[in-house]
Formats: structure tokens, sequence, C-alpha cells
């Protein structure tokens, strides 16, 4: 004869008897109380403008890339800034043999695709490589580290920033560097305190130019250093990876719109830099 319920509290316990077997089963229930605006939450549908704003918020993962992607090319404009300036004023200054073949090599990573040169770059720096494993002995390692990026962007970016300040080293005036010398100055004074500071426009520019070309850097990044979340994943190849991903459109459209107005910010102010700096200069002059 099956028991009657008995209340203990706000459980009820209902003893049932299985006919098979004869076996008790216990069941425990707990009232579900839920307030009135819990009830209105589940069923009224998302605020179009919240929903918005949760799209267009960047996820921690896209933060890390952008902020990466931002140190990288700093990292790789300021490395190569030296080589460049020498590079443009021997291209548009001295005479010596080889000049032609130079001005190949570094346009080379213009032509060539990117892939070609991340994977030169692994066979010259990487582990076993050429000159990575002289480098790994001394604690420099370069290959699927964020150095190696900057590595790889320095050489895409190179060619760019090179041409912009060749063109202003030829744009200034070879008598004002003679008459620097007629008035005792050395050649290296003479590109210190004359031929440097009248470059100064094309120098800027060439920056950030490279700058902007090694926030889209794609090819060889990934070919030297791979896509590593937050060591070597950047812009471009975390748009690759989200992009491969089933509902990672909107990571990568979030992402696309910030390397756009990146990039599209270095062009404008490198544009105004470049037109002050000139104008300065002309005063000067």
């Amino acid at each position: 004869m099956p028991h009657q319920p008995e209340d203990l509290g706000c459980v009820r316990v209902y003893i049932s008897w299985v006919r098979l077997g004869s076996t008790p089963v216990i069941e425990n229930s707990e009232p579900n109380f839920r307030s009135e605006a819990e009830i209105q939450t589940e069923t009224l549908p998302e605020n179009p403008d919240r929903r918005s704003w949760r799209l267009a918020k960047l996820s921690p993962a896209e933060w890390t890339a952008v902020w990466l992607s931002l140190r990288i090319a700093t990292a790789a404009t300021i490395a190569s800034l030296p080589f460049g300036i020498l590079v443009a004023y021997a291209l548009a200054r001295w005479r010596f043999a080889g000049k032609m073949i130079l001005n190949a090599a570094v346009h080379l990573p213009l032509v060539m695709p990117p892939v070609v040169t991340g994977f030169l770059l692994l066979i010259l720096f990487g582990r076993k490589g050429v000159f990575g494993g002289f480098l790994a002995n001394i604690g420099i390692v370069l290959s699927f580290r964020w150095t190696g990026a900057a590595v790889a962007c320095a050489v895409m970016g190179f060619p760019l920033m090179v041409r912009a300040m060749r063109l202003s080293f030829e744009s200034i005036d070879q008598r004002l560097e003679q008459a620097a010398g007629t008035l005792g100055a050395n050649r290296m004074w003479t590109f210190f305190l004359v031929s440097l500071p009248l470059a100064l426009p094309g120098i800027i520019a060439g920056s950030i130019l490279a700058f902007a070309r090694a926030l889209g850097e794609f090819g060889a990044t990934i070919t030297f250093v791979a896509n590593i979340p937050g060591e070597t994943q950047t812009i471009a190849s975390a748009i690759y990876s989200y992009t491969q991903v089933p509902g990672g459109d909107a990571n990568a459209l979030r992402l696309t719109v910030v390397s756009i107005a990146i990039s599209f910010a270095a062009l404008v102010a490198s544009e105004i830099v470049q037109r002050r700096a000139g104008k300065a200069l002309a005063n000067l002059v």
C-alpha cells in the first residue's frame, strides 16, 4: 500500500513502490522560485544596440593580435632605419661596382612571393640554419618568436623605406653639400649637417611606409615564425585563422576594420609629416 507524502520543510519526499522488484524510489523535488525580472529576461529578445556593441567589441585574443602587430611593426621599423638610410644614401650618391646588383637585391622582396622570402629566412636564421645555429648558441632565437616576425617584416618593408629615402637624397641640390665642403666640413659632417636634415621628409615617409607594410605582412611571417597566438600571431595571421573556422567571420571583420584604420592613419600621418617637414626645411634654406 503506498505511503502518503510527508512535508519536510520545502522538500516533499514521495515514496512509491515499483512493482518490478518492489524497489522503493525516492524523488526529491525542490520548488524553483524565479523572479518576474528573470522570466522577462528569458522571454524578451536581445537589444539590437547591445548586440551591435557586442559584435563590435574586440576579444582579448584580438587585442593581443593588434598590440603584437604594433609591437612587431615598430621594432621592424626602428631596426631597419639605420640600414635604410645608409643604403639609400649609397645608392643616391656613391659610385661603386655592383651598384645595380645592390639595388636589385634591395627591391627583390617586392617582386618575390612573400613565402619565398620567409623560406629563405628560415634557411638562414632557423635553429639549424646557416646563421641560426650560431645565434642560438649565444641566446638569440628568431624562428617561431616575435623577434623573427620583426625580422621578416623589416625585410619586406625595407624596399619601400629605401626607395622613399633614395628619392629624397637625390632631390637635394649637391651644391649645398659642396658648399659645406668648401667651409671645411668633411664627408661625414656634410652628411649629418646637410644631407640628412634635408632628406628628413623622405626619411619620415619611408619609415611610415615600412611601418604600414609591416602591419600587413603575412606570407613571410607565417612561413618563418608560424602562427602562434600570443607570440607570432599578427592581425593578418589572426584574420586568416578566423576565416578557417566556422563562425569566425565576425572576428575577421573586426580585425579587418582595425587593420584598415591603422594603415589609413599611417598613410595620412606620412603625408602630413612630410609636408610639414618640407615647409620647415624650405624656410630654413
